[in-house]
Parts: structure tokens; C-alpha cells; sequence
């Protein structure tokens, strides 16, 4: 068992962030996992998470008399939280793999549809500022496939529009240079003329992204554009969220024949094994390609 680069409170607190601002769960949903998962970092007792430890747990729950719906909840909150890790390269193992519980969800959102991205590209206009950092936002987290984390984070000194290239800093402060394809680099210049005449001068970090009030946009802020916007463009806001369109760009690079370890890059996965979930493309796309390829399918 590797152990998660987070101490596991701190891992934990990262994922209950991540529901409440990807996912935005309730408030008493929110609730509810803490208090799943603060048990969970209770039966720990500071040793770093592995398979037989989370056997343990349940186990111990089920000693308790406890129900099996709850103890099944139990184990999706914990389960949830491992593979979130797992996603974020915050850990290389899952400990909750072996574990039996009730059939799981797909870890990793569906893509967009190439037809539905753009037209969420366009739901924007440019009709005010609002609009044109909206869909320089769009754009970039396409073009990049950056985490929400990771665009928040960007400054302007780490952006080179004239050579379309971003030097992205991702977990544990590794970066990255990503290239910008030309519609973001369109949507970025649109954009930093607005951005300059509303940044305050006080703002740290010279931010790329801002709200309205001149401030550094945060992950909600993001996470609410990017619902707008899909309401917008008349998508439903449940199938779209930043991380989908990290996950929209790299299928729809690997569908287009990219190699994986140039996707691995740009995403800034630490290992290939990760990026390998993106080599599951739909059966339409697979049907397409077979016969287009095979000498004997037609």
C-alpha cells in the first residue's frame, strides 16, 4: 500500500470540497459524509489506509449490529473518497478495491459529445466582459484539460500567448507546459483586455481568471460559470462540470488517435495507468473506426 501524499484528514477534507463544489451536494449531504468519514479517520487511528484496515472497518461495523443500508453508505463514502484520490494522483492505490459493497458508480464523469462542447464554447457571445471571461474559461479548461484547482491558480506570468503555451502548476507544485490551440489563445486575448481594466491592484498573483469584483475567481465561482453556461447552451447542468471537460478533452484527443503518454502529459497524471480509462471510447466510436479499418468489415 502506497500511502496518500495527504495526511488522511486533510484527504478527507479535500473530497468533501470537491462534493460540495463539483458535485454540489447538499449541505446536509456534505454533513453526512464527514461524519461517515470522520468515523472512518477515527478507526485509522493515524496509520495510513490499506485494505486490510478498511476491511477492518467494516468489520467493526458489522460487530456493532449496525444495518446493512448503513454500513453499505459507510463503505461508499469511503470507497468515494479512495478513488477521488486516486483521480486526483493524490494517492497510486485504492484500498477499498476488494471490499464488497453495493455496485459502484463510473468513477469518471461521460464526455461531452464534440457537438455538445462547442456548443457550450457558444453559449457565451461576447457581448460584456461577463461573457468573454466566460468563454475564455471555457476554452481554456478544453484546450488544457486543466484541473479547477489548476486554472484558479493561474497567473499571468506563467501565460505566453504569442507562443500559445501555459505553464501549468498542478499537484505537489509539479508543473507542466500545456499548448493553447488557437480557439483559446482567441478567447484569452478577447479576454485580458477586460481582465486588466478589472483587476484590482491589490489582487496577489496577478490572476488570469477573475470575478466581476476584480478578485481571483474561485473554485465555486468556476463550478457555477461553467452550470450557466451548459443552461445556456441547453445542456443539462447535472452532465457538465470542470473536471467533465478535462475528461471531455482527453477522449476526445485519444478518439482522435493521440497517444496516451501525450495525454498523460498534458493532464499531468503521474502515472499512465490513469490515463488508460480514457482508451474506453464509446461503441459508436469504436463501431466507426472498425469500419473504417478492418479489411473484412465491410
Amino acid at each position: 500500500m502506497t500511502p496518500t501524499d495527504l495526511p488522511i484528514d486533510q484527504a478527507i477534507e479535500e473530497y468533501l470540497i470537491a462534493l460540495r463544489v463539483e458535485r454540489g451536494l447538499s449541505r446536509n449531504t456534505i454533513e453526512a459524509y464527514q461524519r461517515d468519514l470522520g468515523q472512518y479517520e477515527g478507526f485509522l487511528a493515524g496509520r495510513d489506509p490499506s485494505d486490510e484496515l478498511v476491511a477492518g472497518f467494516v468489520s467493526s461495523l458489522r460487530r456493532e449490529g449496525m444495518a446493512g443500508t448503513t454500513i453499505n453508505r459507510k463503505v461508499a463514502a469511503i470507497r468515494g473518497l479512495h478513488r477521488f484520490l486516486v483521480t486526483e494522483d493524490l494517492s497510486k492505490d485504492d484500498p477499498t478495491a476488494l471490499i464488497d459493497s453495493p455496485k459502484r458508480p463510473d468513477p469518471f464523469p461521460k464526455a461531452l459529445t464534440v457537438e455538445e462542447t462547442i456548443a457550450l464554447m457558444e453559449s457565451t457571445g461576447s457581448g460584456s466582459a461577463a461573457d468573454r471571461r466566460d468563454r475564455a474559461l471555457l476554452e481554456f479548461l478544453y484546450a488544457t484539460g486543466a484541473r479547477v484547482s489548476e486554472a484558479v491558480g493561474l497567473d499571468m506570468g506563467n501565460l505566453d500567448l504569442t507562443d500559445k503555451i501555459v505553464l501549468v502548476t498542478g499537484k505537489g507544485e509539479k508543473q507542466r507546459l500545456v499548448p493553447l490551440g488557437r480557439k483559446a489563445v482567441e478567447a484569452m486575448s478577447d479576454w485580458l483586455p477586460d481582465r486588466l481594466s478589472l483587476l484590482k491592484r491589490n489582487e496577489p498573483g496577478d490572476p488570469v481568471f477573475l470575478n466581476m469584483r476584480g478578485r481571483r475567481l474561485s473554485r465555486q465561482g468556476m463550478f457555477n460559470i461553467v452550470k450557466k453556461r451548459a443552461d445556456d447552451a441547453g445542456i443539462d447542468q447535472d452532465k457538465v462540470s470542470p473536471h467533465v471537460l478535462r475528461h471531455s478533452a482527453a477522449t476526445h484527443m485519444v478518439e482522435a488517435g493521440a497517444d496516451l503518454r501525450t495525454v498523460q502529459e498534458m493532464l499531468g497524471h503521474a502515472t499512465i495507468s490513469t490515463t488508460q480509462v480514457y482508451t474506453k471510447v464509446s461503441s459508436a466510436h469504436l463501431m466507426e473506426i472498425y469500419v473504417q479499418a478492418h479489411p473484412r468489415s465491410r
